[in-house]
């Protein structure tokens, strides 16, 4: 059973990561502690592991905060993770299982209906879990446990980019590719489809950085 100060830590990143809380918004400890019923110690526990992930900063004397990340440091994230999901998808094209096969198409199918639905925040949620078969499929413990961490420290903006008009569209259309590459056991195709479709380069940038401004905005 995972501790309190875990549930809340995963509560309180799931409303940054959908938005709920925006960077550089005030973390108090008493009113988290009145929101989710517990005592502020496990609040503060929680808070100290998002700072370990990055998500928010504590400032002596003065309290946590969400993080505010650069643009440029958002785009340097994002070349990591391209390069790390590079690397699962090449792996899994030689190592997924037919069952792996059978269920990645699963979910690509899930992708799918939430784009035919135009529901970014469900498509975000079926994304994340194709993307997670990826990671698992690479068969590395320890390049798996890289690929979440960085995704975790990601998701506000990858959610903020399938708001971006037509990027579901593409977002899934790119998805279609990736998985027959990795299905063909083409680790190449795979490895270079999935880099692109994660890394943030002109037009994407200048949209991410649009959505970013217009959140900022609504923060202060």
């Amino acid at each position: 059973m995972k501790k309190l100060s875990d549930r809340l830590r995963e509560q309180i990143e799931e409303k940054i990561a959908t938005g709920k809380l925006l960077p550089g918004q005030h973390l108090d400890e008493t009113e988290l502690a009145n929101e989710f019923g517990a005592s502020r110690t496990p609040i503060r526990e929680a808070l100290i592991q998002l700072a370990s992930a990055g998500l928010v900063q504590i400032r002596p004397r003065r309290g946590a905060v969400v993080s505010t990340v650069s643009p440029h440091e958002i785009v340097e994230m994002f070349e990591v993770m391209a390069e790390l999901e590079a690397m699962c998808a090449r792996l899994a094209a030689r190592r997924m299982s037919a069952a792996e096969h059978a269920k990645l198409l699963e979910a690509h199918q899930a992708c799918s209906s939430a784009y035919e639905a135009r529901d970014p925040d469900e498509y975000y949620d079926r994304n994340e879990v194709f993307h997670q078969m990826i990671f698992a499929g690479s068969h590395n413990h320890f390049l798996a446990e890289q690929a979440r961490a960085l995704s975790r420290r990601l998701r506000p903006y990858r959610r903020l980019q399938l708001r971006v008009r037509d990027r579901m569209k593409h977002s899934f259309s790119e998805h279609d590719a990736v998985v027959k590459a990795i299905i063909d056991g083409d680790g190449q195709k795979a490895a270079d489809f999935l880099r692109s479709h994660v890394a943030v380069q002109g037009q994407r940038f200048t949209d991410l950085v649009a959505s970013l401004e217009a959140m900022s905005a609504v923060a202060a």
